[in-house]
């Protein structure tokens, strides 16, 4: 079989190679919230105030199909309480559609610069029109010309398509409030399953994973690294 240049034995060697350990903190039982959404906010709070973090809201986003192709992307969370967790997105995307024939989703937040990630599974629904509706409205005017412009996953011939039609929609709604898409929804992902994760050294990392109960609790476990 032939190598890419860079796949030689000397470069899969360095690969195998990188590690580094993980020392910055650690994780007990005794100090986690009995609700994983506000130990969610403990977590996002600190990555907030964390300048080595560029963008805590930023999240990869898993679907799947009916027919079972996985997909992953990342998008920004832009909101959260007990309910779940937010987010905006074209629904004619691939990740609208995949949501409209499987609404089982996955969520995943790396703070590397923290040694820390929270994985989140759950089943999404609507968010209410108004709501959608509202927040549109809070986004800069450029950001709302963008959503009427992209068609969101399709295929596109050149980067001077995507700008002319960018321009188009910005001189149709001169001067006017931009409505909200009728193809752009927002959508709450709502958990039953949520693990925090601190990396530790030498690989013995602290896991613990909320599972929601049939009574509406939570059960909380520690998982093996």
């Amino acid at each position: 079989m032939d190598h890419l240049p860079f796949s030689n034995t000397e470069n899969q060697l360095s690969l195998a190679g990188m590690r580094r350990d993980y020392s910055l903190g650690t994780l007990k039982n005794t100090a986690l919230h009995d609700d994983p959404i506000q130990q969610f906010d403990i977590w996002f709070q600190e990555a907030l105030s964390c300048q080595q973090v560029l963008e805590a809201n930023a999240m990869v986003l898993a679907t799947t199909s009916r027919d079972l192709q996985i997909t992953s992307r990342t998008v920004l969370l832009k909101g959260y309480d007990l309910a779940g967790f937010r987010f905006f997105t074209n629904s004619t995307s691939t990740k609208g559609k995949q949501i409209a024939e499987n609404p089982r989703v996955a969520l995943l937040f790396h703070w590397h610069a923290l040694e820390r990630q929270i994985h989140i599974n759950g089943h999404v629904t609507l968010l209410p029109r108004s709501e959608t509706e509202k927040y549109f409205q809070s986004r800069p005017r450029q950001s709302q010309i963008a959503a009427w412009t992209s068609y969101q996953s399709s295929p596109l011939s050149s980067r001077e398509e995507l700008e002319e039609r960018f321009e188009k929609v910005e001189a149709r709604f001169e001067n006017q409030i931009i409505p909200t898409p009728e193809f752009w929804n927002g959508y709450l992902v709502v958990p039953d399953k949520i693990e925090f994760w601190q990396g530790r050294s030498n690989r013995l990392h602290d896991r613990f994973c909320y599972t929601k109960k049939e009574n509406g609790g939570w059960k909380i476990e520690r998982l093996s690294p």
